[in-house]
């Protein structure tokens, strides 16, 4: 890392700790009560004390969220590659998905508790149903910018439908996709904890409710700084995987760089 972007992260690290502060500070003259808005000392205090009760929490949101996530990124590239690649697909499938994904989440848990019973699998596929549109829609959009000029010269090389898919649209399609995912984890947490909130008996969905319902706040913001640590670390794995693979992609993204 050059000194400039060293600085760069530096400055970004000290406006959080500032953030921070003046939250803190802002609790502390004003008296605001923590049943309104608890300091961040006590919300860490409280995720100190409470955490190892928390861990199995964790591990069954963490646990629910990446399953949901992996079976939406699973069927979001499937229905992906058939919606870019087929017109008829696309002008059936694409419609549906849309009506689909505009329904409200919270109106579809109680379907799958109806189905399948409180507990893990109406957390799973409520992650799977929120999270799974992204993909679909950056893997559609990757293979339908395929230029036709491209796909002419390897149809007159003598190149099938298949090959051209294997060999050229899907590469094009990495940087599209490792978009999406890094949209649909943060999507996957919204559905398993929203989920869990309503028919869970674990989770920190359920923790979050629970701590709600006895009024106590900070404990509330300890859940929520965690599912933010929880996608902010997600977020960086997938963006270095993302560096790793799709790396000839990349472009400058500081605007003032000369």
């Amino acid at each position: 890392m050059t000194m400039r972007g060293m600085r760069q992260k530096l400055w970004s690290l000290g406006l959080i700790i500032v953030f921070f502060i003046g939250w803190e500070l802002f609790c502390l003259i004003t008296g605001m009560s923590d049943l309104i808005l608890p300091r961040p000392s006590q919300i860490a205090e409280t995720l100190v004390d409470r955490f190892p009760a928390l861990w199995p929490h964790i591990l069954q949101t963490l646990g629910t969220t990446m399953a949901g996530f992996a079976l939406g990124v699973g069927l979001g590239v499937v229905l992906g590659a058939i919606i870019g690649v087929s017109k008829v697909a696309y002008d059936t499938a694409y419609p549906l998905l849309v009506g689909f994904s505009s329904i409200p989440k919270v109106a579809v848990v109680p379907i799958f508790v109806l189905w399948f019973g409180s507990g893990t699998v109406p957390a799973v596929l409520t992650a799977l149903s929120i999270c799974f549109f992204p993909i679909v829609v950056n893997i559609a959009t990757g293979l339908a910018t395929t230029e036709p000029e491209l796909e002419d010269v390897l149809k007159a090389l003598g190149a099938s439908k298949m090959d051209i898919l294997w060999n050229v649209g899907l590469p094009r399609t990495m940087p599209f996709f490792f978009a999406s995912l890094k949209v649909a984890v943060s999507y996957a947490f919204v559905g398993a904890v929203l989920a869990e909130t309503v028919a869970s008996n674990r989770g920190i969905g359920n923790v979050m409710m629970s701590a709600s319902s006895n009024f106590n706040v900070p404990l509330v913001f300890a859940c929520l700084f965690i599912l933010a640590a929880l996608g902010v670390i997600l977020y960086v794995i997938f963006s270095l995987i993302e560096a790793r693979v799709t790396g000839w992609a990349t472009r400058k993204n500081d605007l003032f760089a000369t």
